[in-house]
């Protein structure tokens, strides 16, 4: 089932730092809400809310680690971008696309059975990793954004940008999830 994208405009550099923090503060604080056995449930195969909580940080740390780079370690690494950045619009239809054609996380990024003690401190740790996230980003002027390159695991190399954008849907579609799934009658 697809998670509806909320359509977006075009983001300058100061609206994704003001995205990036309401969405994941929307995010971790619908999550802490939730009493423990809401918490620990999930429909068979799928995560529960915590493990949700949990792949949302181990997809924004290494972000924000690369936001943090120099840049030209950042150029050595992964090279600068060949084409435009593609818009919000564009980055979220090629995620969707790839998770019809049965993508799914891996490796790192699939999360470990989360407790539900570990809550307040995994939704701090992502407030924290978002606000590294966002000082880093304030190094980079609205060009750059559009030149240096990161690999994602599932969609190949994406400008600054893209991955910005990816990473505000990616946000949202797992809150969405979440809530679908904590809707559901086959727990």
């Amino acid at each position: 089932m697809r998670i509806k994208a909320p359509k977006m405009k075009a983001m300058d550099k100061m609206s994704i730092i003001q995205a990036l923090t309401q969405q994941h503060r929307t995010f971790a604080s619908e999550i802490i809400q939730l009493d423990q056995p809401v918490f620990m449930r999930a429909p068979e195969g799928k995560w529960t809310a915590g493990q949700q909580l949990d792949h949302i940080l181990r997809s924004t740390r290494p972000l924000r680690l690369a936001f943090h780079l120099p840049k030209p370690a950042l150029k050595l690494l992964f090279g600068k971008a060949n084409r435009p950045s593609r818009n919000y619009d564009a980055v979220v239809e090629k995620y969707l696309s790839k998770l019809e054609a049965g993508g799914v996380a891996t490796g790192v990024f699939v999360p470990k059975p989360v407790h539900f003690e570990q809550k307040d401190r995994l939704a701090l740790r992502l407030s924290r990793t978002i606000a590294s996230l966002c000082k880093g980003l304030g190094r980079f002027d609205e060009k750059e954004l559009d030149e240096y390159i990161l690999p994602h695991p599932l969609l190949g190399k994406l400008t600054l940008r893209e991955m910005l954008y990816f990473t505000l849907y990616h946000v949202e579609h797992h809150r969405q999830i979440t809530r679908r799934n904590l809707e559901s009658k086959q727990v």
